[in-house]
């Protein structure tokens, strides 16, 4: 039987909730909604009192998350928003490279209207697009090995880390939603301020969130001597430092 959500979060000693995108047509569905912000990671602390964001053309106010998550330009035109990118805050290194990425990494069209970010809601997976993990670097090595405890080396890469905005990474960044595939984010420096230091992201589709929940908490890693050796390790360190 697959652990739950919650048993992982446990295994990993992550005090932090998971944070779901929801593709759905009813928002009143996910309440508590909180007001939308201007930066999507200004609602950090908002996901982890359990309250959820509708992002839409109209909620969306930043210019990038209004791209990246609902397909809407907010900038005048394609150019403008180049330039922006390019010279304004020095993103790449040309205009015709910023093109190009633009180009390489279309932005996700919501199917149903709203995108709700917020706690995982079970009763509502047939919405779920990705689930977000912020960890600790230690946290992250777990979900890294979890990732690729099933795949073949043929197989698509499970872990990438692309370049890209905070909240195009838990979502529009992937290649296809339907290959069980996870992304190193929250490395858009200008979004990491919102964050405690020594958090990353890792986004995974659906297909890998089941992959991570069958994994044997006896007979993989997740029982055995590494792992234990580490979580010794982080206590011995932590009751010296008392």
């Amino acid at each position: 039987m697959p652990m739950t959500l919650d048993a992982l979060c446990a295994i990993m000693g992550l005090d932090t909730r998971p944070v779901a995108i929801y593709d759905a047509p009813d928002p009143s569905r996910f309440a508590p909604l909180a007001e939308a912000k201007r930066c999507l990671f200004d609602h950090y602390d908002d996901w982890q009192r359990g309250e959820t964001i509708d992002i839409t053309p109209a909620t969306a106010k930043c210019p990038g998350c209004s791209y990246w998550l609902t397909d809407t330009g907010k900038f005048p035109s394609r150019e403008v928003f180049v330039n922006f990118l390019t010279v304004k805050e020095g993103v790449r290194e040309s205009a015709a490279l910023t093109n190009a990425w633009l180009d390489a990494n279309p932005a996700y069209r919501p199917e149903h209207g709203h995108l709700l970010v917020g706690p995982v809601q079970l009763a509502l997976a047939e919405y779920l697009k990705t689930v977000t993990f912020f960890v600790t670097p230690d946290q992250l090595s777990v979900l890294m090995w979890g990732a690729f405890h099933h795949a073949h080396p043929d197989d698509p890469a499970p872990v990438t880390a692309p370049f890209g905005s905070g909240c195009g990474l838990m979502l529009s960044l992937f290649p296809s939603l339907s290959v069980p595939q996870a992304l190193i984010g929250a490395t858009d420096i200008a979004m990491r301020w919102l964050l405690p230091p020594d958090r990353l992201a890792f986004t995974v589709t659906v297909p890998m969130l089941d992959r991570l929940l069958s994994l044997d908490i006896e007979q993989s890693f997740l029982g055995k001597h590494f792992l234990k050796k580490l979580k010794a390790a982080r206590e011995s360190t932590s009751l010296s430092q008392r």
